[in-house]
């Protein structure tokens, strides 16, 4: 049978806002360092409009934070990073489970933790690896990390969908990597980058619900 460049064999995630509603996460951070809730979520907002990574925050509100030995004094007074069933977005479960029912490999790599590795294995979601860039030792957009996606999935790189919210991290990183991309308009990064020109240039599809997948592949 020839090849057929179109075809989608496999599907690997992002993690925060694709996959989980960060919202208990960054309203720990916004407890653990004594600010209101509403002045983290805002001043998050500024810092995404302003196109940079969503840990500037902290050297605004902190400056001098060292967001690495506070997660450990986090771990350490019982408050760490916690994932579980109900910080899963409704889609999340049936999609991965329907792609999977459709024959497609399912993955999962984000820009996490260690932790959040461990803690995302422990829900046993419908997917056939999960890995994070601290355990690469590599984050996004690294392109070192989209080559560890690639060696991850059992098939070539354009045949790799990778499915995320943030232009800068995902989509174009994605691309650039050979692999097709979808933007989920869920998030901050999500809804601020969907009409955005190089999003709607580079993206193969960008999509309201990831429960979309399985028909748009399916097709």
């Amino acid at each position: 049978m020839p090849y057929n460049p179109s075809v989608v064999a496999a599907v690997v995630f992002d993690v925060g806002e694709t996959l989980l509603d960060d919202s208990r996460e960054f309203g720990a951070w916004a407890d653990w360092i004594g600010v209101p809730r509403h002045t983290f979520s805002a001043l998050l907002g500024a810092v995404t409009a302003l196109g940079e990574d969503n840990v500037r925050v902290f050297d605004y509100l902190r400056p001098g934070f060292d967001i690495v030995r506070e997660r450990r004094l986090r771990e350490l007074a019982g408050r760490g990073e916690q994932i579980e069933d109900g910080d899963l977005y409704p889609d999340v479960r049936p999609t991965l489970g329907a792609l999977r029912e459709q024959g497609l490999w399912v993955g999962i790599a984000g820009n996490q933790t260690v932790c959040a590795a461990e803690l995302l294995r422990a829900l046993e979601l419908p997917a056939d690896a999960v890995a994070t860039s601290a355990e690469w030792g590599v984050a996004k957009p690294d392109h070192r990390f989209f080559a560890r996606v690639i060696e991850m999935a059992p098939c070539r790189a354009e045949e790799i969908l990778y499915v995320g919210d943030h232009r800068d991290h995902d989509i174009l990183p994605a691309k650039a990597a050979g692999l097709r991309a979808a933007l989920i308009r869920r998030g901050p990064w999500g809804h601020l980058w969907a009409e955005d020109p190089a999003v709607v240039d580079a993206a193969d599809w960008r999509l309201t619900s990831l429960a979309e997948l399985p028909e748009i592949i399916g097709r």
